[in-house]
């Protein structure tokens, strides 16, 4: 029996629609957001070179450690409440009370050490626009209620609003970059951007969903804070070696390096996202019907697997059209796809099974100790290895951290 078929007889056909509309919002979204990537980097890498792209890069991989924190796991916990509360208007009030709220409290909070670290540490002292600059795209990431509108699975908006994002930043580019003194004009429109949306889905929230913004006790304010806690540190640790070996190719090697890794990545992320659409998908559907998980997980393994023959099949043209011609580029790739299916371990049975089934503290656990092992080869790796050991740490971690997941399955379903 087809997968498809087996779909359609799992499901209801109001399930069965609702999946397919949400699955259509986030794919048109990504196939945009794949598209106008691969418009804009090559353009952005022969005007900017390099070098200055990779001080962009740079500064990002520092603001990227305060995304987990200004966001405190609600893109999980608040998506989870929201599917489970989606009729009870006053719940949902408190929902949205509750996340502004401490999204604001740790906004403020990273802004002030961003500011700190700049200004006290002079190789970013020297880059301090382009670190302020940048520091911005953690309010547009703060307002916009993406938590919402995944738990009432209503993606078109996100769709919308991305969309928005996307082809703002894309025609900016071309209108307002030239030279490769404009590098610092790269994270101003990015932030500017997410600004924009941010407010918009504010307005949304507001007016068409009659969402109200309530002041809240300490008590309860604390009480999320602690809840929140043990997938805040699931979200944020990778972070300590997915994001710090960017951070240290940059401080130990050159700043052309950080632009050629990136470019590669961004490259492999476009593979990613395609994982990340049904898993965002099915995350909320599978609160409300666990027995889909066994079709969820072959349609992500299928997946994966065709998005693995697409670029071996297709690599050359890649580095062509990027202008790639670093003699490491193709092991770099071949690295980083690996480790992927490591990450779609993760997505499977991390989010889409023992999140599903509240058992958060397990997969924290599971998460703190393969990233700080990350985080711990990242440094000898990349000194003895440079880019590939950068590449090296990224994939060896994500392998490690869902084959023990996917060992831990077998157990629990045993």
């Amino acid at each position: 029996m087809s997968l498809v078929k087996k779909i359609k007889q799992k499901f209801s056909s109001k399930d069965a629609k609702a999946l397919l509309e949400n699955f259509i919002s986030l794919s048109a979204l990504q196939l945009i957001g794949m598209i106008l990537p691969l418009i804009t980097l090559p353009y952005v890498l022969r005007v900017l070179g390099f070098e200055n792209y990779g001080i962009v890069v740079f500064a990002a991989s520092l603001i990227t450690y305060f995304q987990s924190l200004t966001d405190f796991s609600f893109k999980i916990t608040a998506v989870r409440d929201v599917a489970i509360n989606r009729d009870d208007i006053e719940q949902l009030n408190f929902i949205y009370s509750k996340v502004l709220i401490v999204k604001g409290v740790f906004l403020l909070l990273s802004l002030a050490v961003i500011g700190l670290i700049v200004l006290f540490y002079a190789p970013f002292y020297q880059y301090k626009e382009i670190y302020f600059y940048s520091s911005l795209l953690l309010v547009g990431y703060a307002l916009f209620p993406e938590w919402f509108f995944q738990g009432i699975e209503q993606m078109r908006y996100i769709t919308y609003l991305n969309v928005g994002i996307k082809l703002f930043f894309t025609i900016c580019i071309f209108i307002f970059i030239h030279s490769e003194n404009d590098y610092w004009i790269y994270p101003l429109l990015q932030s500017g951007g997410f600004i924009g949306a941010g407010l918009v889905g504010q307005f949304i929230l507001m007016y068409k969903y009659k969402l109200k913004f309530k002041v809240l006790h300490f008590s309860v304010v604390w009480e999320t804070v602690r809840s929140n806690f043990p997938l805040f540190v699931n979200q944020f640790v990778p972070t300590l070696y997915n994001n710090t070996s960017t951070f240290l190719l940059g401080l130990i090697g050159a700043k052309s390096l950080v632009g050629m890794y990136q470019a590669i990545l961004t490259v492999v992320n476009l593979g990613i996202t395609i994982i990340e659409i049904v898993s965002r998908v099915f995350f909320p559907f599978l609160n409300r019907k666990v027995e889909a998980f066994k079709i969820y997980r072959k349609l992500v393994l299928s997946i994966y697997l065709f998005i693995i023959l697409l670029f071996l099949v297709g690599h050359k043209y890649i580095f062509m059209f990027l202008n790639i011609q670093h003699s490491e580029a193709l092991f770099v790739l071949l690295i980083l796809l690996i480790g992927v299916f490591g990450y779609v371990l993760d997505n499977i049975f991390g989010l889409n099974y023992f999140i599903v089934k509240r058992m958060d503290k397990r997969v924290m656990y599971n998460t703190i100790i393969f990233s700080l092992f990350g985080m711990a080869i990242a440094y000898p790796l990349i000194v003895g290895y440079g880019v590939l050991g950068c590449a090296i740490t990224l994939s060896v971690t994500r392998l490690l951290m869902g084959g023990s997941l996917y060992c831990q399955y077998l157990k629990v379903k045993v």
